[in-house]
C-alpha cells in the first residue's frame, strides 16, 4: 500500500521520467530503491521549481547546483535530507553527474510511509528496471535488503538470490554477470548500530568511482 502523491505537476513531471539523474540504461552506477517519497505540501517548499528542474534533468541539474538532488540545496530542510546528506559522503561529484542513476521499483511519487506489495508495481516499469541491470551500461547496481524481498515477489529478477554473498567485503553481492555486479548495502537512512557498517559501505562505493573498468 502506498499514498500516491496529491500534486498533479509532481505526477506530470514523474510520469515522464520514471528516474532521477542520469537514465538507468546508460548509467555506470545504478542505485534501486522503493518508492520516490515526497512531503505532502512539496508544491509550497520553496525549493519546489528546482525540484521540478531536477526531475526534468537531473545531470544538467547536479552540474548547474553543485548537489546531486535538490533536498541538498539550503533553503530545504525537511525529510528526505538526511538520506541525501548521506549519499553525498560517498563522493561523487558533478563531473560523475552523467554516471550516476536512481530508479525506485515503484513508478509514481508518493508521500507519508509506503507499505509496498507486488499489486502496488507496474509490469512495464518492472521490465524496463531488469532490462537496464541485465542488459544497460552500469557496472555497479546497489540494491538493498528491502528493495531485494519485493524485486524477488515481483517475479520479474529471477537472478535475484534469497540471499546476498558474503565475500568478506564491506559490500555483499547479490550477483554477478557480463562485467556488472549487483551489491547489497544497508539503506542510506540507517543509523546508530548501523552507522559504522554504513560508513564503511559508502567507502567501498566511493573506491569504485576511480576503480579501473
Amino acid at each position: 500500500m502506498y499514498f500516491p502523491h496529491p500534486s498533479k505537476l509532481l505526477n506530470e513531471v514523474f510520469a515522464a521520467r520514471t528516474f532521477q539523474g542520469a537514465t538507468p540504461e546508460a548509467s555506470t552506477f545504478l542505485f534501486v530503491g522503493l518508492d520516490a517519497n515526497y512531503s505532502p505540501t512539496i508544491e509550497q517548499s520553496p525549493i519546489f521549481p528546482q525540484l521540478l528542474e531536477y526531475l526534468n534533468d537531473g545531470v544538467q541539474f547536479w552540474r548547474k547546483y553543485g548537489v546531486h538532488h535538490p533536498f541538498l540545496l539550503p533553503s530545504y530542510k525537511d525529510d528526505g535530507r538526511k538520506y541525501h546528506k548521506t549519499f553525498a559522503r560517498i563522493g561523487f561529484t558533478p563531473a560523475n553527474a552523467g554516471e550516476v542513476s536512481f530508479i525506485e521499483l515503484l513508478h509514481v511519487p508518493t508521500y507519508g510511509r509506503s507499505a509496498l506489495v507486488r499489486e502496488d508495481l507496474s509490469n512495464d516499469h518492472l521490465v524496463r528496471l531488469n532490462a537496464a541491470i541485465e542488459r544497460g551500461a552500469a557496472r555497479h547496481i546497489f540494491i538493498p535488503g528491502g528493495v531485494a524481498k519485493l524485486m524477488r515477489a515481483s517475479g520479474f529478477f529471477p537472478w535475484m538470490p534469497k540471499l546476498p554473498t558474503d565475500n568478506g567485503e564491506d559490500l555483499k553481492v547479490w550477483h554477478t554477470q557480463g562485467g556488472r555486479t549487483i551489491y547489497w548495502h544497508y539503506h542510506f537512512s540507517v543509523y546508530g548500530l548501523f552507522e559504522e557498517r554504513k560508513t564503511k559501505q559508502l567507502n567501498a562505493i566511493r573506491r569504485l568511482i576511480s576503480a579501473p573498468g
